[in-house]
C-alpha cells in the first residue's frame, strides 16, 4: 500500500519545496520508489512536462514539482501537479488542469465553478501516482491553517484526507516567532488533520542548536508532537516556485564564492521586474557566473549602470508592455546599445506589433505597438504552445560565436512572425540583430555555450576583463538530500502520531 507524507507549512516560503525535493532524493537513493505531488500550485514559474496518457504531448506543471520529480528519478508528468493557477492580473488566473489551459478565471469563479472539477482532477492524478509508486511526498501550499479556506484547501487539507497522509509541519525560524507559528498552526487545524501531524520541522536555523533545546522541549510538551528536525540555513540553489522569492534590487549581488571579484569590476545585467514576471528561473545560471550581477529592478530604475538587459517571460505580455511604457522603460531600452535578450514574453515585447492583444491582456485593445527593436509581429489566438525542444545554436549578435545545441522548453501563447530575413540563432522561431536576440526557449542560459558567449559579450561591452574564477556549482539533489537528512522520518510514514 502506498504511503503518503504531506510536507505542509506555517506560511509561504518556509522551505516546503526544498524539503520535498530533498526527501524525494533521499528516499530514491535508498531504493524506495517515490514520487512528488502537489495537488494545486499558484505560480508563474512553470515547466513543460509529459501529459499522462500521451507521451507525445506536453503540459505545464510548477517548476518546483518538475525539479522534485527529477530528484526522485522519475519522469516529470502532469500528474505531479495536476492543478496549476497562473496569475495574470486583475485578480484573475489562467487555470490549467492536467497541464492544459481551461480558461481565465477570477478567484471567486474558480471556487464557485471549477473547484469540484479541480479536486476530481487532483484525486485522479494522485491515484495514478499511488498505483505506480510506494511513497508519495506531497507538498502543501502556503499555510495549512488558513481557516477561511480550509473547507476547500486542495493542496493541504484535501490532500491530507484523500491521500491518508502523515504530515510534517515546517516553520521558518529566520522570520521569527517559529514556536508560536507551529503551535498556533496546530491549534487551528481540523481535529482529524491535527491528528495526522507526525512531526515538526524548524527550517533555516543559524547558530548553536543547543540554544533551542528548552524551546523544543516546551513545544513538544505543549503539542504532543515531536520535533523531527532542525535544518540549518542554507541556499541549495533550487529554482524558486514564484517571483515573490526574487531579491529586491538593493539585494542583488555579485556571486562567485569567496573569490568573487570586487563590485567595481562586475558587470550588471539589468532585468526589469515585470508586474507579471514568469519563469524567472531562466536567470539563475547567469547569477552563478563570477563577476555577473543580475539586477532585478523596477522598470523606472533606469539603465545608466546596465551592461546588458534581459527581458524575461511574462504571464501577460500586453499588460506588462503597457506597464513598461508607463515607466518610460521602452524609450530607455531603445536608446541602449548593449546586449539585449528577450525570452518568451520578453521576445514578444521587443517586436514591432502585437495583434489580438485583447486575448492576451485584460483590456479590450486589439492592436498594440511593441518596443520595436526586432522586426517581428506577434498574433495572439486560442492556441498555446507547450513543448520541450533542442535547438542547434548558430551564434550571432549577443551570443556571437556560440555553437552546439541548447535544450529547454517553450510555453507561450501567440505566434511570432519575422518580417524580414535575419539570423535565427536558436531555431526558426528566434531572431537576432547585431545586439538584440529574441527567442521562445526557456532554459536558454542553462546552455553553457550560449551563456558563455553572452557573458563574454557583456564583459566586452563593459570594457572589463572576464574573471578567471570557477562559477558556482549547479544545484545538486544530493546536496539537498544531505540538508534534509536531519529530518527523522522514523515513524512518520506509519501513523505513529495517530490515536
Amino acid at each position: 500500500m502506498t504511503e503518503t507524507l504531506l510536507v505542509a507549512g506555517t506560511a509561504s516560503h518556509v522551505g516546503k519545496s526544498t524539503v520535498v525535493a530533498g526527501l524525494c532524493r533521499r528516499l530514491a537513493s535508498e531504493g524506495i520508489d517515490v514520487a512528488p505531488f502537489k495537488a494545486q500550485t499558484m505560480s508563474n514559474n512553470a515547466h513543460a512536462a509529459a501529459c499522462v496518457g500521451d507521451d507525445t504531448a506536453y503540459g505545464e506543471i510548477g517548476v518546483a514539482q518538475y525539479v522534485q520529480a527529477q530528484a526522485a528519478d522519475v519522469v516529470p508528468t502532469t500528474d505531479h501537479n495536476p492543478v496549476l493557477l497562473k496569475p495574470r492580473g486583475d485578480a484573475e488566473s489562467q487555470l490549467l488542469l492536467d497541464g492544459r489551459p481551461v480558461g481565465h478565471v477570477p478567484a471567486r469563479e474558480y471556487y464557485d465553478r471549477y473547484w469540484e472539477r479541480a479536486r476530481e482532477t487532483a484525486v485522479a492524478a494522485y491515484e495514478r501516482l499511488a498505483a505506480d509508486h510506494d511513497v508519495i511526498v506531497a507538498e502543501g501550499a502556503g499555510s495549512i491553517a488558513e481557516i477561511n479556506l480550509q473547507h476547500r484547501d486542495l493542496a493541504n487539507i484535501e490532500t491530507a484526507r484523500f491521500g491518508d497522509a502523515e504530515i510534517l509541519l515546517v516553520g521558518d525560524i529566520e522570520r521569527g516567532g517559529v514556536f508560536a507559528s507551529l503551535y498556533g498552526t496546530l491549534e487551528l487545524l481540523p481535529e482529524d488533520v491535527r491528528d495526522r501531524v507526525a512531526g515538526l520541522v524548524i527550517n533555516k536555523f543559524r547558530g548553536d542548536r543547543s540554544l533551542l533545546a528548552d524551546g523544543l522541549d516546551e513545544l513538544e510538551a505543549r503539542t504532543g508532537v515531536p520535533v523531527a528536525g532542525v535544518l540549518p540555513h542554507e541556499e541549495p540553489g533550487l529554482p524558486e516556485e514564484d517571483s515573490l522569492s526574487l531579491p529586491a534590487h538593493e539585494e542583488s549581488r555579485v556571486r562567485g564564492g569567496e573569490d568573487s571579484v570586487a563590485e567595481s569590476r562586475a558587470v550588471t545585467v539589468a532585468v526589469p521586474r515585470l508586474p507579471r514576471l514568469s519563469n524567472a528561473t531562466d536567470l539563475d545560471p547567469l547569477a552563478r557566473e563570477p563577476g555577473v550581477r543580475v539586477a532585478i529592478q523596477p522598470p523606472d530604475a533606469g539603465l545608466a549602470n546596465a551592461d546588458a538587459v534581459v527581458l524575461p517571460g511574462t504571464k501577460n505580455t500586453v499588460d506588462d508592455l503597457l506597464a513598461l511604457r508607463a515607466a518610460g522603460f521602452d524609450e530607455q531600452l531603445a536608446a541602449f546599445d548593449g546586449p539585449i535578450v528577450g525570452i518568451c514574453g520578453g521576445y514578444q515585447l521587443l517586436g514591432r506589433e502585437l495583434h489580438g492583444a485583447d486575448r492576451e491582456g485584460t483590456g479590450e485593445r486589439d492592436h498594440l505597438q511593441g518596443v520595436g527593436l526586432l522586426p517581428v509581429v506577434t498574433r495572439f489566438g486560442e492556441a498555446k504552445t507547450i513543448r520541450q525542444v533542442t535547438r542547434v545554436v548558430d551564434g550571432v549578435g549577443p551570443i556571437d560565436g556560440a555553437g552546439g545545441t541548447a535544450s529547454g522548453y517553450e510555453i507561450h501563447a501567440g505566434e511570432t512572425h519575422v518580417q524580414r530575413e535575419l539570423s535565427a540563432p536558436i531555431g526558426p522561431d528566434s531572431v537576432a540583430t547585431e545586439h538584440v536576440l529574441g527567442t521562445y526557449l526557456h532554459g536558454l542560459f542553462h546552455s553553457e555555450c550560449v551563456r558563455a558567449a553572452f557573458v563574454e559579450a557583456v564583459f566586452e561591452y563593459a570594457g572589463q576583463d572576464r574573471p578567471e574564477i570557477e562559477p558556482e556549482s549547479t544545484p545538486s539533489f544530493d546536496r539537498v538530500a544531505e540538508l534534509v537528512s536531519r529530518v527523522d522520518l522514523e515513524g512518520n510514514l506509519n501513523g505513529s502520531n495517530r490515536g
